[in-house]
């Protein structure tokens, strides 16, 4: 059964709170840490765990104002999953993404923060537990992945790369390397897993490919 017991995209509430953060993916299944200090995603915690606990992350596009920029076309329902409060008054939580919605219209300002009424019907096998992919190139993705991350002097746990079920691998890199926000949207909006999982290797491959014309020598006439 998914997170919170939603088993179609009818279960899932149609109004969500947003919070709008470039550079930042939540997708379904992942686990995404956040320090939330703002007064007004305080206020939005509150309510959230006063109800459904759920958050859409978002990022934005260009244009709008600086304090309201206009929201991307889709982002992903995350619930909290873990909470606790510090003694300076900031929150820290964990959201546990559940599914990818349209962002439809914006509500009037009733609150301190956005809230939307989310469209999940086109994302609704974010629903369905985990699976896995025999056929997988595994080997291709990590060699891809060594060398990207060995340009930017980054590591990660290479056994829980080598075993790891791989939609849980694909989303868990995609959420935690440091690709351009732009990136970060076309890889949430790919309509499969095993779409992410190509797009996640070509944006790998291609930095590398970027590295290996950077260390060409210049043209000799």
């Amino acid at each position: 059964m998914a997170l919170g017991g939603y088993r179609n995209a009818a279960d899932l509430p149609q109004v969500i709170p947003v919070f709008p953060l470039d550079g930042v993916l939540l997708l379904p299944h992942g686990q995404l840490p956040l320090n939330i200090f703002e007064p007004r995603y305080l206020n939005m915690i509150d309510d959230a765990m006063a109800g459904d606990r759920m958050i859409g992350m978002v990022q934005t596009r260009p244009g709008g104002e600086r304090t309201r920029p206009i929201l991307a076309s889709v982002g992903c329902a995350g619930r909290i999953t873990s909470f606790s409060e510090t003694g300076d008054g900031r929150y820290i939580i964990t959201l546990t993404g559940v599914c990818r919605f349209e962002t439809g219209d914006e509500l009037p300002m009733q609150t301190p923060y956005r809230q939307v009424r989310a469209r999940f019907a086109d994302f609704e096998d974010d629903l369905k537990p985990q699976g896995d992919d025999e056929g997988f190139d595994r080997v291709r993705l990590l060699g891809a992945l060594k060398a990207y991350l060995d340009r930017r002097s980054l590591a990660v746990d290479w056994e829980m790369a080598k075993g790891a079920p791989v939609e849980a691998l694909v989303n868990s890199l995609s959420m935690a390397l440091p690709f351009e926000s732009a990136e970060k949207q076309a890889l949430l909006e790919a309509p499969t897993v095993l779409d992410r999982r190509a797009a996640l290797i070509a944006l790998l491959e291609i930095d590398t490919g970027r590295a290996d014309e950077d260390d060409d020598p210049p043209f000799m006439h």
